[in-house]
C-alpha cells in the first residue's frame, strides 16, 4: 500500500473513530484510559472465577483502573446478554463463546476492533476470522480450542494396530478392530443427534474441503464435500462401530476408561480430565489431530474478548484486553485455567513449550482449523444440521438428506 494511501485509510479509520464514540457512548466521549473508574466484565463459568485473581495483577500495572469480573454460568448466558442488551444493561466487556459472535454483531451491540492495536498475524488464523464480518473484527481471541481424536493405544495394540490413524479409512479401520479384537462395545463414540452434534461432525466436512457457507454468503451444506462427509458420518452407525441411541449427559470418559468405546473427538480440556478421572490409564491412550480426508483440518471454539458499543470505558476495556492477550499472560492463563492461547507467540512460552506430546496435537491442530463464520441465527442453523445428523445415523440417504438440509437452512442466513 502507497504512504498516500495508507494516510488516506488512516485519516477514514480517525473519523471513523470519532464517529463510533459519538454514536456508541450514550451521549458522552468516554471515560479517557487513564482516569479512575472501574471496568465491569462478564466471564463464563469457572473461567469467571479464575478471572478475577488476575485482574490484581492488571490493576497493579494500571492502579487507577478496577476490574469487577462477574462470572455467569455457560447455560444462562446467552439469555442473560440478550436480556441486558434489549434492557441497555449490558457490562463494559464480556468474554464471549465463538458461536455467540455472530447474533451480537447482527445486534449491533459490540465496538468493532481497533486493528492498528491488535494485528491479526498474533493469532491463529480461525481464532481471529471467526470474529470477522464484512471486512470489520469484533472480537480479541483471548482462548482456543478445537477438536482432535482421543484413543486407547493398549486396546489399539491388542487389536494388531500400532500406528495412529491419521486417515478416515485407517481411523474406521481401528473401529472396527477395537470391536473384533479388543473386546470393545462400540468403536468410537459419536453423538447421533440432538444438540451439540454438529461437534462431531465439522471437522469432516472441513476435512473433506467443504463449508458451512459459500463463497457467496449461502450455505453449501449439498456440496459434494458436505455429501462426502455426510457418508463418512453415517457409515460409523451403518456399520455398528457407533450406537444410535444418544443419552442426554452420558459421560464419554467411562467409557473410554471401561475400553467399552475406546475412541472419541473432543478438546484439550479432556486431557486434564482423564488424568483426574481416570489415572489408571497413564501411558494408555493418545490425542492426536482428527484423521485426514483430502486434509486434516478441525473447527476452532474458545472465547473471544469483546467490548460493548454502549460502554462508556471503552478505553480502559481495549487496555484490559490488551493485557489479557499478551503471550505471557496467555501462557499464564494456560497454567491457571489450561485453556490453550489463542496468541500464537504464547506457545513458545515456558508453560506451553514444556506440554508434551498432547499438547503438540492440538498446536499441530490449530494450525489448520477452520471457524465456524458468525451467523446471527447459529443456533437455528446448527439444529438443522443435528437434525439431518439424526435422520443420518438412522439410516437415511446423505444425498437426499443434504439436499432436505440445504433448503432448510437457506432462510437462516445472509
Amino acid at each position: 500500500m502507497s504512504r498516500i494511501a495508507k494516510s488516506v485509510g488512516l485519516a477514514m479509520t480517525v473519523v471513523s473513530a470519532i464517529g463510533l464514540t459519538a454514536c456508541g457512548s450514550s451521549g458522552g466521549n468516554g471515560v479517557a484510559a487513564d482516569a479512575k473508574q472501574t471496568v465491569t466484565v462478564w466471564a463464563m463459568g469457572e473461567e469467571g472465577a479464575r478471572l478475577q485473581s488476575v485482574t490484581k495483577e492488571f490493576t497493579k500495572e494500571h492502579p487507577n483502573i478496577t476490574v469487577k469480573v462477574t462470572p455467569v454460568g455457560w447455560d444462562v448466558v446467552h439469555q442473560k446478554l440478550v436480556a441486558a442488551a434489549a434492557a441497555g444493561k449490558l457490562p463494559d466487556m464480556a468474554q464471549m463463546g465463538s458461536t455467540m459472535m455472530g447474533e451480537f454483531i447482527s445486534l449491533d451491540a459490540l465496538e468493532p476492533v481497533d486493528t492498528q492495536t491488535f494485528d491479526k498475524d498474533d493469532f491463529f488464523p480461525a481464532a481471529w476470522n471467526g470474529n470477522v464480518q464484512d471486512g470489520k473484527v469484533y472480537g480479541v481471541p483471548w482462548y482456543a480450542d478445537t477438536r482432535a481424536l482421543y484413543y486407547r493405544t493398549d486396546l489399539a495394540d491388542k487389536a494388531g494396530v500400532t500406528k495412529a490413524p491419521t486417515t478416515w479409512k485407517e481411523q474406521s479401520d481401528l473401529a472396527s478392530a477395537y470391536q473384533r479384537k479388543a473386546g470393545a462395545d462400540w468403536g468410537t463414540a459419536l453423538q447421533p443427534g440432538s444438540t451439540g452434534a454438529w461437534q462431531g461432525w465439522l471437522q469432516y466436512l472441513y476435512s473433506a474441503g467443504g463449508e458451512l457457507l459459500g463463497k457467496d454468503g449461502k450455505p453449501a451444506l449439498d456440496s459434494p464435500e458436505a455429501i462426502k462427509s455426510f457418508t463418512e458420518f453415517g457409515h460409523y452407525f451403518d456399520a455398528g462401530l457407533a450406537k444410535k441411541n444418544f443419552v442426554p449427559g452420558e459421560d464419554v470418559l467411562k467409557g473410554f476408561a471401561s475400553g467399552k468405546t475406546p475412541m472419541f473427538q473432543s478438546g484439550p480440556w479432556m486431557v486434564q480430565n482423564i488424568a483426574d478421572q481416570a489415572p489408571q490409564l497413564k501411558g494408555k491412550w493418545k490425542v492426536v489431530p482428527v484423521p485426514a480426508d483430502k486434509t486434516s483440518t478441525s473447527w476452532v471454539g474458545g472465547a473471544s474478548l469483546v467490548t460493548f458499543k454502549d460502554s462508556e470505558h471503552k478505553a480502559a476495556a481495549e487496555e484490559f484486553t490488551k493485557f489479557l492477550s499478551t503471550p505471557k499472560m496467555q501462557a499464564h492463563w494456560y497454567e491457571i485455567a489450561k485453556s490453550l492461547p489463542a496468541n500464537k507467540a504464547a506457545w513458545n512460552e515456558p508453560a506451553l513449550k514444556s506440554g508434551g506430546e498432547s499438547l503438540s496435537a492440538f498446536k499441530q491442530s490449530l494450525d489448520t482449523a477452520e471457524a465456524v463464520p458468525p451467523m446471527a441465527k447459529w443456533n437455528e442453523f446448527a439444529a438443522q444440521i443435528e437434525s439431518a445428523l439424526e435422520k443420518i445415523a438412522r439410516g437415511a440417504d446423505p444425498a437426499a438428506t443434504a439436499k432436505q438440509l440445504q433448503k432448510s437452512t437457506e432462510g437462516l442466513v445472509g
